[in-house]
């Protein structure tokens, strides 16, 4: 198995886009924007234990948040949420890796956990499902942009392609 990541942010599909309006609403808030975080492609090759066979199959899948009216936490409690990170951090990392293989790592330091949803907003803090690993200057570029999308400002707040890459 080998774990791939492609990293935006990109504006949202059309189908990330609804799913965030309903998932907005079903909530009782109003959707402000949505932002495509990451892919991640799957690539697997193995072989067919009855017959002697090498197959190869993969698949992937978009990591996107959806920028709702969510009420803000205050500074204290952002940083208590905060630290109940910080406790589970390293545990957490040896977990994914078990699961996508090694946690990233750039010259001997470890990758920042991005929260998906974020903790000011609140995201929850050890909620596997909304942590992914982020290259330091994109997760840089993850914080800048979401105040934009949260405030529902452009590109944030309209649909973009299907597939903003290529991984050719």
């Amino acid at each position: 198995m080998k774990t791939t990541l492609f990293y935006g942010p990109w504006q949202c599909r059309r189908e990330f886009m609804n799913g965030c309006q309903r998932g907005c609403a079903s909530e009782g808030h109003t959707l402000k924007g949505c932002m495509w975080l990451a892919d991640f492609k799957f690539d697997w090759e193995g072989s067919l234990v009855l017959l002697p066979v090498t197959v190869k199959a993969g698949s992937r899948y978009g990591i996107h948040h959806c920028c709702c009216n969510y009420p803000t936490l205050p500074k204290a409690a952002k940083e208590v949420e905060r630290k109940r990170w910080e406790k589970i951090r390293d545990s957490f990392r040896d977990d994914w890796s078990k699961k996508f293989g090694e946690w990233p790592v750039d010259g001997g330091i470890s990758w920042p956990g991005h929260h998906i949803r974020d903790l000011w907003h609140g995201g929850n803090p050890v909620e596997p499902n909304n942590i992914i690993p982020v290259q330091p200057s994109i997760h840089d570029e993850f914080n800048r942009a979401y105040p934009a999308c949260y405030a529902g400002q452009a590109p944030w707040n309209t649909v973009g392609p299907d597939l903003p890459y290529t991984d050719n």
